[in-house]
C-alpha cells in the first residue's frame, strides 16, 4: 500500500515541516515517482519509532540518526542470512 505525502501526514500525525526536516536527514526514504513520492506502511512505522525516540525516550537528532543505521544495519543482516539459509537448505537437499 503506498500513500501521497498529504496522507502520510494524516496517518502519521506529523506536520509537514517536521516531515520535511525528517526528509531532508534522510530519516524516511520514500520512492519518487512522476506523481511525486510515496509512502508506505513501513514509513508510518518508522516514523512512529522516530517520534517515539524523541518524545518518549529523549534521544536528540544525532542519537536518532545513529540509531536508525544501526538498525537498517540490523535488518539488512538479517535479510542476507535469511538468503544465505535459503540458499545452504536449497544445496542441501
Amino acid at each position: 500500500m503506498t500513500m501521497s505525502k498529504q496522507e502520510f501526514l494524516v496517518r502519521s500525525g506529523l506536520e509537514a515541516q517536521t516531515l520535511d526536516g525528517w526528509l531532508e536527514e534522510r530519516w524516511l526514504l520514500p520512492e519518487h515517482t512522476s506523481d511525486g513520492m510515496n509512502f508506505s506502511a513501513i514509513d508510518i512505522a518508522r516514523a512512529q519509532l522516530i517520534r517515539d525516540l524523541q518524545m518518549g525516550l529523549g534521544v536528540n537528532n544525532e542519537g536518532v540518526g545513529v540509531i536508525l543505521h544501526m538498525l537498517d544495519q540490523l535488518h539488512g543482516l538479517r535479510r542476507a542470512l535469511d538468503n544465505l539459509r535459503k540458499e545452504y537448505q536449497a544445496t542441501s537437499h
